[in-house]
């Protein structure tokens, strides 16, 4: 994906660029590529290879990573939506699905203007980087990482395909299907050894399915996966919602060794804004973490929407429709 972005040329990574300056439109991007294709992972890592390419800025990736975020939640949502026709069940399982979805929303009501004016996530991330390359000199030549495993096989590919978009619609099939092949393999093993910990008795304390949201996301890179087993999950009424707050905390942390594995053989600015994905979720659970008051209010909303549920049945569907495609369209509109 970085060799074709490289040899599709200026003028289409003067377009990216057009679209990703305004950060608002940046956000919303990265929302929308995401609640289509279902897996922040694959949005994240395809960030990381358009920033390594020199065809988006660093600070413009920012948002995007940050809509990413918001948008992989819509599949716990959709997942909830099943449970329509039973109405107890309904409320529980929709409460929980768009839990995930605030929880991601306020950090990015709180972070986004953080950034924008301040630079706050950029700055702390150029720091860290710094010190892995001066911690880790070895693995850099001329600033980038000497770890390149990739190219013999890169130039394969070129020497039968030479049309660079044709590469760059295979790269991002390639990487879609390897992440959903990964996931699915290691999530047999990992999900059914898991689940059963899933209820009151084993994650009455916050470390506890912090940990094991944190370790399952890790291991199958993919929040959407571990984030959708809590709906049935709550909407069997055998977990609290509550108690389940920690592990979709602990999910959010996790899908970021995604791109961090991408960006790390790659360039500085592809390790910095994976830096960036990590700060982003980690300052997330550290406010969640800080601030009760903060916790208890997302709780109490996800709650009410679930009981706005008994008396409209299809809202849950409405709320999908409003809140991960027609606010961003009509953002998006109205920015440009």
């Amino acid at each position: 994906m970085i060799e074709s972005f490289k040899q599709i040329g200026n003028e289409t990574a003067r377009s990216i660029l057009s679209i990703t300056d305004n950060p608002l439109i940046s956000l919303f991007t990265g929302l929308l590529i995401t609640a289509i294709i279902q897996s922040s992972s694959t949005t994240t890592s395809m960030i990381v290879a358009i920033v390594a390419a020199g065809s988006m800025n660093f600070e413009n990736a920012i948002p995007m990573i940050m809509g990413a975020n918001i948008g992989t939640t819509l599949t716990s949502t959709l997942i909830s939506l099943s449970f329509m026709t039973k109405k107890p069940d309904f409320q529980r399982a929709f409460s929980a699905g768009v839990l995930h979805d605030l929880f991601n929303i306020t950090m990015v009501v709180i972070l986004f203007p953080l950034e924008y004016f301040f630079k706050f996530l950029s700055g702390l991330a150029y720091i860290l980087s710094d010190l892995l390359k001066a911690r880790s000199s070895k693995l850099f030549i001329n600033g980038d990482y000497n770890l390149d495993l990739t190219s013999p096989l890169t130039d394969l590919v070129y020497g039968f395909i030479s049309n660079p978009y044709i590469s760059l619609f295979m790269g991002c099939i390639l990487l879609f299907i390897s992440i959903k092949v990964i996931s699915n393999q290691i999530s047999k093993t990992l999900i059914s050894q898991n689940e059963s910990k899933l209820d009151d008795g084993n994650i009455q304390n916050f470390w506890k399915p912090f940990g094991l949201g944190t370790l399952l996301t890790a291991g199958i890179q993919s929040s959407s996966i571990t984030t959708s087993i809590i709906v049935p999950v709550a909407a069997s009424g055998t977990v609290s919602l509550k108690n389940l707050f920690p592990f979709i905390i602990g999910a959010n942390v996790g899908t970021t060794i995604t791109a961090l594995i991408a960006a790390f053989f790659i360039s500085t600015d592809a390790i910095t804004i994976a830096i960036v994905h990590v700060l982003f979720n980690l300052f997330g659970f550290i406010l969640y973490l800080a601030m009760p008051q903060l916790r208890k209010f997302t709780l109490q909303l996800s709650e009410k929407l679930g009981e706005l549920t008994l008396t409209y049945r299809l809202f849950g569907l409405y709320y999908i429709l409003i809140v991960f495609f027609l606010i961003p369209f009509l953002l998006i509109y109205i920015s440009k």
